[in-house]
């Protein structure tokens, strides 16, 4: 970061054109005054899980965010949720995905790669798989991760509570995509997440992670992207 950039409140008036929250400001602009003074960027994490062959559209709503980040100067890094992938997204599910083949996850995100290169510049994007670090997880440290959730806490999920309401299985597994994604935070150090609104149980999910696992809170931003503030370092 350079101290002729963009100052607080330009940054802050660019982070906030588009999104529909940002959770939480406060602490947003904390990190942007730290990386400001330090001439430090903040991390900037998009977590994708290749589900699909192909991004969607309103993947690039939240894109052309992240892409506001790294223009400010901030360095941007793409989660590729390949170990996340073999559980499946649940969010807004009636009912539990059909996990995916290792094979069809790497394919999806070699796709993924080329089309994020259409909105980022890829030169200065970093690319991570999940399973990097999720993969080495023992037992015992899947367990001591899954202590810090309530299924009461997992239970106010929109989706999750329908689908107990109704009678629908809600798989196990499911359970842990979230506490999964909140890993990822962790691992990586992240200063910012973004994610889209659909996104906001997740983001608040990982911010709490982030908070048990280092003094400063995170910066999580949300789709239309809601910045989320949350940070793990």
């Amino acid at each position: 970061m350079s101290a002729t950039g963009p100052s607080i409140s330009e940054q802050l008036a660019r982070i906030r054109r588009g999104a529909s929250e940002i959770i939480v400001e406060a602490e947003l602009r904390a990190k942007l005054e730290r990386s400001f003074k330090a001439h430090a960027p903040l991390k900037v994490k998009l977590g994708l899980d290749p589900t699909a062959p192909d991004l969607h559209l309103g993947h690039t709503v939240v894109l052309q965010k992240l892409r506001d980040f790294q223009e400010l100067g901030h360095q941007v890094i793409i989660i590729i949720g390949d170990f996340t992938g073999m559980i499946g997204d649940p969010t807004g599910r009636s009912e539990t995905r059909r996990p995916l083949t290792w094979d069809e996850i790497r394919d999806n995100a070699e796709t993924y790669k080329a089309q994020l290169g259409k909105v980022l510049d890829m030169g200065r994007t970093q690319v991570q798989f999940n399973s990097e670090w999720l993969g080495p997880l023992s037992f015992e440290q899947i367990i001591r991760e899954t202590a810090r959730l309530t299924v009461a806490r997992m239970l106010q999920r929109e989706d999750f509570a329908a689908r107990y309401a109704s009678g629908r299985a809600i798989s196990l597994h499911e359970f842990l995509y979230p506490i999964a994604q909140g890993y990822d935070s962790v691992a990586l150090g992240a200063d910012v997440e973004l994610g889209g609104t659909d996104q906001t149980f997740k983001d608040s999910t990982e911010s709490k992670r982030c908070r048990r696992a280092s003094a400063t809170p995170s910066a999580s931003p949300s789709r239309r992207p809601t910045c989320t503030a949350s940070s793990c370092r």
